[in-house]
């Protein structure tokens, strides 16, 4: 059962109890990154919830937190259904590159195919934030390029730590 907040014509926020949670206040790991997760082929808010319980069962990641789910139209090719977009904090031992190639085994584990810029997907999974660090490689800009022009972005980082 979700809750939801309609903030607009075309936005709307979903809570549930494992929507808007904060699982850890302290973390060993060495780094806390912010991961953008979206989607918007199949039943996302499913897949979402199960990827909450993915991170919280595996050891190579602490889940810390957890924002609600922002239901929100795509950008770039806009043809396609809406996406739902939310964050999570993560405490990681791993460098940003390594972190990054977790990521894409977890989008592939997830059934994520890559076919063409902002296509249709099961699941994206973006690091937003890590540690305050500045990355610029070929593959990997951090934090995130125009994060803070993407509402998918904006509003669930606002609701986290109410």
């Amino acid at each position: 059962m979700y809750l939801q907040r309609k903030l607009s014509e075309s936005l709307i926020l979903f809570k549930n109890k494992h929507l808007l949670c904060r699982y850890e206040q302290q973390s060993p790991r060495r780094y806390k990154t912010v991961v953008g997760v979206g989607g918007n082929v199949g039943d996302v808010k499913r897949r979402i919830v199960h990827l909450i319980h993915f991170f919280k069962r595996d050891n190579r990641v602490e889940l810390l937190e957890v924002s609600p789910l922002l239901k929100n139209p795509p950008f770039g090719f806009r043809e396609q259904e809406d996406f739902y977009n939310c964050v999570m904090v993560l405490g990681v031992d791993m460098r940003p590159v390594a972190f990054l190639r977790y990521l894409m085994g977890v989008e592939k584990r997830f059934l994520r195919k890559r076919s063409f810029a902002n296509a249709p997907r099961t699941l994206d999974l973006d690091i937003i934030f890590f540690n305050d660090e500045i990355v610029k490689k070929h593959n990997l800009t951090i934090p995130h390029p125009h994060w803070f022009e993407r509402e998918s972005v904006v509003i669930p980082l606002s609701e986290l730590r109410k």
